[in-house]
């Protein structure tokens, strides 16, 4: 007499958990007990024990690959391995649930994290893009026309939203963790073509400005310096590299612009919490120095003598430390004072500049010398 087959009780549909809208993607259909692909199955969902668990879906994954059962089992290792920080095993089952159907944003979200685990940003970038893509669509789904299937739709599409938020959030924090600064801007300009809006694009503009400046990218670094004044949100090393291609490009109007703003918000900032008195008084003085070195530097170059003359003096104590800076400002100030017919105070300012190895030093030696011989009684 035959044995009659035993059909298990396990018929696991797609249940929308209302607590949080996550949902189980794949299902087990009924299975025949009375195989051993079957009691391996029963034996591993009843297992309490998490590690115990694992080694039986693992037995089984590894034995039944094709199996109709093998989307259930990939699900609930990827969940074991994201808990127990492995990252590879994860990233490699996460995988393989993406290159079956259904599409599932629980399966995408949680590769993601191994992905962040791997703090792997190209890993990061990748299934951020996936895991949004497939959170958007289930956002977008029509709402059921069933009464009672309304509220677990209400709930999916609010996981949905929190998981989206969740996929900029991911983009932001591996660009802050990666040091390298092509990495960093490829995640913040996915992040910024996924929404411009996000709030934590409008965190990361600084980052992404240093990013772009320390890969070379300056045309995107001065872009975004120029988005970010039109935002009213630039920062002062933003202002400063504007207000330095301005000078270079001799636009006086945005020069002063920008270096009136500059000095305008270094005046207000307060002192960031852990930063040392000493360290900000002269991240200021070296901020403040700069911005009336360019506004001196290019009313000196229009000319306008008694306007340069006024921005150099505030700069020189700011730039005392500058070597680079600090012989151009005497020069440029005894210049300045020569043709407004200050000479005493051109000549004072042109021994100065002369006394400092530099590119001016030549030139101020030889103008001093020159002022002597026109003009008698000069100390």
């Amino acid at each position: 007499m035959k044995t009659p087959i035993v059909l298990c009780s396990f018929v696991f549909s797609f249940v929308v958990a209302v607590g949080n809208g996550r949902a189980q993607c794949h299902q087990l259909a009924e299975l025949n007990a009375a195989t051993p692909e079957g009691q391996l199955l029963q034996q591993a969902s009843q297992e309490s024990d998490g590690a115990k668990k694992l080694v039986l879906l693992e037995q089984f994954a590894g034995q039944y690959p094709k199996n109709e059962a093998i989307g259930w089992v990939y699900e609930q290792m990827l969940d074991s391995y994201v808990k127990a920080n492995d990252a590879d095993k994860a990233l490699a089952v996460g995988e393989k649930l993406d290159a079956m159907p259904p599409e599932c944003v629980e399966s995408a979200q949680q590769t993601l994290k191994a992905a962040e685990m791997k703090k792997d940003p190209d890993l990061v970038k990748k299934w951020s893009a996936k895991t949004a893509e497939l959170a958007q669509k289930v956002v977008a789904s029509p709402q059921p026309k069933e009464e009672d299937q309304v509220e677990n739709w209400k709930a999916r599409v609010d996981y949905a939203k929190q998981v989206n938020t969740y996929t900029e959030y991911s983009l932001y924090a591996m660009a802050l963790q990666t040091p390298d600064p092509k990495k960093q801007a490829e995640l913040l300009e996915a992040l910024q073509q996924r929404n411009p809006k996000s709030e934590y694009l409008a965190k990361a503009k600084g980052v992404m400005f240093v990013a772009y400046q320390k890969a070379g990218a300056n045309d995107k670094a001065l872009a975004l310096a120029q988005q970010a004044v039109d935002a009213g949100q630039a920062n002062e090393d933003m202002l400063l590299v504007l207000a330095d291609d301005s000078l270079k490009k001799k636009d006086s109007g945005k020069i002063h612009t920008y270096t009136a703003k500059l000095v305008e918000i270094t005046n207000a900032a307060p002192k960031p919490e852990g930063v040392a008195d000493a360290d900000w008084s002269k991240r200021k003085n070296t901020i403040l120095g700069l911005a009336y070195y360019m506004s001196g530097k290019d009313y000196y170059n229009q000319g306008k003598f008694a306007a340069a003359d006024k921005d150099l003096r505030q700069a020189l104590p700011l730039v005392e430390a500058n070597v680079a800076i600090r012989p151009e400002v005497l020069y440029l100030l005894a210049y300045a004072n020569y043709k407004m017919e200050k000479i005493q105070e051109a000549a004072n300012f042109y021994k100065a500049c002369a006394a400092v190895k530099s590119p001016f030093q030549a030139m101020a030696t030889k103008n001093l010398t020159a002022i002597h011989a026109q003009y008698h009684g000069l100390k």
